[in-house]
């Protein structure tokens, strides 16, 4: 079924998401204040006429686009979001849309190994799909049907919210473990690590354990952590090289607004605390990171 759908952001994951869409539905694109395809000049027409609005932005202009939006959304539309991150006052995508729909729209999350490049080189892509309203999977199934992104439905978005976001804060702990040559077997207990804790980070919110085992927690991971162009990765490898002068990226915005906002304990997570403790204060990396697996090599052995 051919359906109308918006894209807002024009960006690296806007380009994707045309390239995915454009051959079977009728996309329009808003970026950078103006209509870049489109029938109309204004947002506002264009989303009066959008079965789908496709957010392919930050997380943060999120509720000033939602808000701006939601007085002309059509009935019965969705508005999908790529965002994997937390807004200024330390907000899902998916809590902005919440906030800002008041239960009058429906709205959903696109989240796991999805990277722009592969997908604009028709490589498959793969992602958890979250809804509220999960009768609205029919349009999702026909929106990306027959196309290289694999979606499978999925639930717990808060869960699914927090494990995509918080996996940018761990991935940055892979790069300093392959900048300080910790061996391979070091990823190992990285992934097994940092999946436990985000397994018991999301029930801490009262999520479920298994939801981390997803694209959006695990799949997103192993992408992200060791891909070698991935931001995180890199990112980390510069704080093992004293490179100091740009830490920033989704993840360290991630740490900034846990800190600030405090939505769980995150000194109960060693290795989340780890990665706080070294993009705080890199100068302390190497005393950190040895601290951390001296911990590890003293820990009474536990049967699994």
């Amino acid at each position: 079924m051919k359906q109308r759908v918006l894209i807002l952001g024009y960006g690296k994951m806007g380009h994707a998401m045309e390239y995915l869409l454009a051959a079977r539905h009728d996309v329009r694109i808003w970026n950078m204040g103006e209509v870049v395809k489109g029938s109309h000049t204004t947002l506002e027409q264009e989303v009066a006429d959008a079965q789908v609005v496709l957010f392919c932005l930050p997380v943060n202009p999120h509720h000033e686009i939602a808000s701006r939006i939601a007085p002309y959304l059509a009935k019965n539309s969705l508005c999908l979001t790529i965002a994997k991150g937390l807004d200024e006052h330390g907000r899902t995508a998916a809590q902005v849309f919440d906030s800002a729909f008041d239960g009058r729209h429906h709205y959903g999350v696109i989240y796991g190994p999805m990277i722009s490049d592969e997908i604009r080189a028709g490589q498959h892509a793969f992602a958890d799909v979250v809804l509220s309203d999960s009768a609205d999977f029919d349009v999702m199934n026909s929106l990306f049907l027959g196309s290289t992104l694999i979606c499978q439905q999925a639930s717990d978005m808060h869960g699914r919210s927090w494990s995509v976001i918080l996996k940018n804060v761990y991935a940055i702990m892979f790069g300093v473990a392959d900048e300080l040559k910790l061996g391979k077997n070091m990823r190992g207990h990285l992934m097994v690590a940092a999946i436990a804790e985000l397994s018991g980070i999301v029930q801490a919110f009262g999520g479920q354990a298994h939801t981390p085992y997803s694209y959006a927690g695990l799949g997103d991971l192993l992408t992200t952590a060791t891909s070698e162009d991935s931001h995180h990765h890199t990112l980390g490898r510069q704080l093992v090289r004293g490179e100091w002068s740009d830490i920033s990226g989704e993840g360290v915005h991630t740490l900034q607004m846990v800190e600030k906002y405090r939505p769980f304990d995150w000194r109960a997570f060693p290795l989340f605390t780890l990665a706080h403790d070294i993009v705080t204060a890199p100068q302390t990396l190497h005393e950190r990171v040895e601290d951390y697996l001296k911990q590890l090599r003293d820990m009474e052995s536990c049967p699994i």
